[in-house]
């Protein structure tokens, strides 16, 4: 019962926080991320009502894998130390999964010239391959492509655009 009852709330809570993302993660991802095979659950075996709880450490995990977006200062490649922690999470997902594939595409926002753009969204998606792969990913499981300043999350010409514009999306195969 408290295996069914486990089960039943780990697809809820990937269900519900699929429902915020452009892209989906493999089905195990929260249990190998988390190193366990119930999802990262554990019961509470505090005597109380036997409900189910998450350690710290498994929820930040879980949430780090939710995260599919890695994001750019302005005309450079370089990694922002705040997506330090996402990488890592996923790096050691696809080290732990080596039949997983990840296809990292690179953005940019509008400003530059197409070409420039093309090639800015190609050194921010090696940028982030070579993360993963410091984190334990094998090259195989890894391919990038740019597509410049030509598929924008965000339309406008403001700042707010322009900074969604800037990313790596880490899409799951």
């Amino acid at each position: 019962m408290k295996s069914s009852l486990l089960v039943l709330l780990a697809a809820a809570t990937f269900s519900v926080a699929a429902c915020n993302r452009s892209n989906t993660l493999p089905e195990d991802a929260g249990a190998a991320a988390n190193g366990s095979d119930n999802g990262g659950f554990s019961t509470n075996s505090g005597g109380g009502g036997g409900g189910v709880t998450v350690s710290p450490l498994e929820a930040e995990r879980a949430r780090l894998m939710q995260q599919l977006v890695v994001y750019f200062d302005y005309d450079t490649a370089d990694i922002l130390p705040e997506f330090n922690a996402l990488l890592q999470a996923h790096g050691q997902y696809l080290a732990q999964n080596p039949n997983t594939q990840i296809r990292l595409e690179g953005h940019a926002d509008e400003r530059g010239s197409r070409e420039y753009n093309i090639g800015l969204g190609e050194r921010r998606a090696q940028a982030v391959r070579r993360v993963l792969m410091l984190q334990g990913a094998a090259g195989t499981q890894l391919t990038t492509v740019s597509y410049g300043e030509e598929r924008p999350a965000q339309t406008g010409n403001d700042d707010e655009a322009w900074r969604l514009n800037r990313r790596v999306e880490l899409v799951y195969r």
